[in-house]
């Protein structure tokens, strides 16, 4: 959910019932099981995946081992090599991102510091920099083929390149500002800009998702005003504003169509129920699609959904939700089969048709340059794993999907180079974490940067997860992955079950394409080499086994009923004769930490022990995070339910030893869950450790931190499951 010299990073926290030196050091330095936990997690980690509007260029973000920076890949005799364009050496915890090309792709923008998911709130600063840890926009030009040196331009974020490449658009304090950039000669160096910014607009509201038109000559966003928004068309030749039938609901997702004189958007109403983490499978107010002339705002609807499967709008995992394609037609996901697909309408108006049938789900998509083509990540055919399909669209016709990838790897993210033909992806597998490649004409996947793997990191020593299905202690069959050790046929093995984050999620069978499951899937595989058996649980309310599943009846805040997945996950554990059924544990983060809570408050018979990373321990607390109307007195009853489906309500049961891991900077589960919970267990002398860091986020910052974190949960489960 991110780099000057800096202060030593002090990490305080109380390990109760440990010695005064830190014994997790052993656990991190030490090569148990043929690797350690820093071999593991040494690999880079790419993100933001994004072809250049020309040259064929691609850029992405690289973290390796905490040291943020911009790479670009760009062909040279007739293959991909990979370029590095900054130089950032710390893990200092400065987030890169909002990475931006110029129409010519000779110039990328690109954000540093800051927070980039609560936008309103100062940069956390896990590493106590004394500058602390401000946001702003920096520039790189390519055009003398040698990248210059990055030059830092204004404060702000989401930069856009104008056409020409002369300005750059971007937000600031929620408006619209713009600086005029100073175009080197070639081959002459980029000054530090000395422009002044402009405001181009004093409006209410907070801007967000700004859209270019294909021309240049206009900009959409959305005015998030509350209770409802708008969009919004900026012009910068008139220096007018319009907004497009402005009304009551939340209107999100601008898309311009082809010739720039109108936007389609999604309308949603605000009449529905927003209460969170409980699930809801249709909307009293379906959403729908409408579409507005730039210049007037009048708008007329072209496509509504129906009432039930599909009526509450479902993203996909990609920034852009509406896709205006070649021959006028509107590409935009629905669960109308209660399956995240494609779909698509004429902008005329009409019967929507489904483009990607069948029980999947549709996740990462792209559209060429030229708009005659989509690619897309799904579960096709491998539920458990992800790969590439494209659909063609013509002028005539939409052509049937077609694999580009396939096998036992793993694919996600793709982008298409501005020829409309290469196509660009992130790709792993069981024993190779991330990285970037491309597709050549004749299928084949190749690295752009195949020399990014650090020398030492143990792919050979990893197992490969084998698919298991096991029911739920209400007959639901659950998907997870199982890690064995390397001496599985040894007797009984301490075991443990893993639950993902999210809820929002699921684990895949190899290495996953967000950073926070990345190190999470590492940890698995380090405790499966310690002689551990792992069981990582794709519960019920994730994503991937479509509507549902994920919608499941009485999830979370309405009845937690993932705990029938968690029994069953620890009984699948205690049946299997490789297991002690005494030395089962549990583990996980966020969502998974609240499950793991739970697990040890409702069975600790079953559960002998369990780490605890930043978990929702009161869901009253967690639901007023995310909606800060939220008000536990307006509705008694469900506020009661709530409360009993939190382990707070528990606690009197919880008998097994708990690591509690949380940063006091949480900007996604309340850094107040924790004390609450380790004063009620000190109260009834449950055994309870604690690794707390200090101005640390939810997903950590500095990868020390992870590394520490990680060691401490080794080093625990040593001492509680290892006997």
């Amino acid at each position: 959910m991110p780099i000057l010299p800096r202060l030593v990073h002090r990490c305080v926290f109380l390990l109760v019932g440990l010695a005064a030196s830190a014994p997790w050091a052993f656990a991190q330095g030490q090569a148990a099981g043929g690797f350690t936990l820093s071999q593991v997690l040494s690999a880079p980690f790419p993100s933001e995946l994004q072809a250049a509007p020309a040259l064929g260029r691609v850029s992405w973000i690289s973290d390796a081992e905490g040291r943020r920076n911009l790479w670009v890949g760009e062909l040279v005799a007739g293959k991909y090599t990979a370029r590095q364009l900054t130089h950032y050496t710390e893990d200092d915890g400065i987030e890169l991102g909002d990475v931006a090309w110029s129409q010519d792709g000779q110039q990328i923008a690109f954000v540093r510091g800051g927070d980039f998911e609560a936008t309103s709130k100062p940069g956390a600063n896990p590493a106590l920099l004394p500058e602390g840890n401000d946001q702003n926009i920096w520039l790189v030009s390519l055009r003398s083929g040698a990248a210059s040196e990055p030059v830092k331009i204004a404060a702000g974020r989401s930069p856009l390149f104008t056409h020409d490449g002369a300005a750059l658009v971007y937000l600031s304090g929620g408006q619209i500002w713009s600086i005029k950039l100073e175009a080197p000669a070639k081959n002459a160096k980029i000054k530090s800009e000395t422009a002044k910014p402009e405001q181009l607009l004093h409006t209410r509201g907070n801007i967000e998702s700004l859209r270019l038109s294909p021309d240049g000559a206009r900009l959409a966003f959305v005015s998030e005003r509350g209770d409802h928004s708008f969009i919004g068309v900026y012009d910068f030749a008139a220096r007018t504003l319009a907004y497009l039938d402005p009304s009551t609901d939340n209107d999100q997702e601008p898309a311009w169509s082809p010739q720039s004189d109108k936007v389609a958007f999604l309308r949603s109403s605000t009449g529905n129920d927003d209460y969170e983490f409980a699930p809801h499978r249709e909307a009293a107010l379906p959403w729908s699609i409408r579409i507005a002339d730039a210049k007037t705002g009048q708008s007329r609807e072209v496509w509504k959904a129906a009432a039930g499967q599909g009526s509450l709008f479902r993203r996909l995992a990609s920034a852009n939700q509406l896709y205006w394609t070649a021959g006028d037609r509107i590409v935009f996901p629905s669960e109308l089969d209660g399956w995240l697909h494609l779909h698509a309408v004429s902008a005329a108006g009409g019967t929507a048709s489904l483009l990607t049938p069948g029980e999947f789900e549709v996740e990462h998509v792209a559209l060429s340059a030229d708009r005659t083509a989509l690619v897309y990540s799904s579960n096709q055919g491998d539920i458990d794993r992800r790969h590439i399909w494209k659909l063609a669209i013509s002028d005539s016709a939409v052509a049937q999907p077609v694999a580009v990838t396939g096998g036992e790897g793993i694919e996600v993210e793709p982008v298409v180079a501005s020829d409309s033909k290469t196509v660009f992806t992130l790709r792993s597998d069981a024993r190779l974490p991330l990285r970037v490649a491309y597709l050549e004409e004749h299928g084949q996947l190749t690295d752009i940067d195949p020399g990014s793997m650090p020398k030492d990191f143990p792919a050979f020593k990893l197992v490969e997860p084998r698919q298991v299905i096991f029911s739920a202690v209400d007959g639901m069959m659950i998907h997870g992955q199982l890690f064995l050790p390397p001496n599985e046929s040894a007797g009984r093995h301490p075991a443990l079950v893993f639950f993902h984050g999210g809820s929002r999620r699921e684990m895949l069978l190899g290495w996953h394409y967000m950073q926070y499951y990345n190190n999470a899937y590492a940890m698995n595989q380090y405790l499966a080499s310690q002689g551990y058996v792992v069981l990582s649980v794709n519960y019920r309310s994730g994503i991937g086994y479509g509507l549902n599943f994920r919608e499941a009846l009485n999830y979370g805040a309405a009845g937690a009923s993932e705990f029938n997945d968690v029994l069953g996950a620890g009984l699948y554990l205690r049946n299997r004769a490789d297991v002690d059924p005494a030395r089962i544990g549990s583990w996980g983060g966020s969502y998974g930490g609240y499950l793991t809570a739970l697990a040890l408050a409702r069975a600790s018979d079953l559960f002998a022990a369990g780490v605890d990373f930043h978990g929702v321990h009161d869901w009253n607390i967690e639901l007023g995070n995310w909606n800060t109307a939220y008000d536990p007195n307006a509705d008694p009853n469900r506020a009661r339910v709530a409360y009993v489906s939190s382990p707070i309500s528990s606690v009197a049961t919880w008998r097994s030893p708990v690591l509690l891991i949380h940063g006091d900077d949480d900007r996604n589960v309340q850094f107040s869950q924790t004390p609450k919970l380790a004063g009620m267990l000190r109260k009834q002398n449950v055994h309870i450790e604690e690794l707390i860091f200090p101005d640390e986020i939810h997903d950590f910052l500095l990868h020390r931190d992870w590394l520490k974190a990680y060691a401490a949960e080794t080093d625990f489960f040593a001492r509680y499951l290892m006997r």
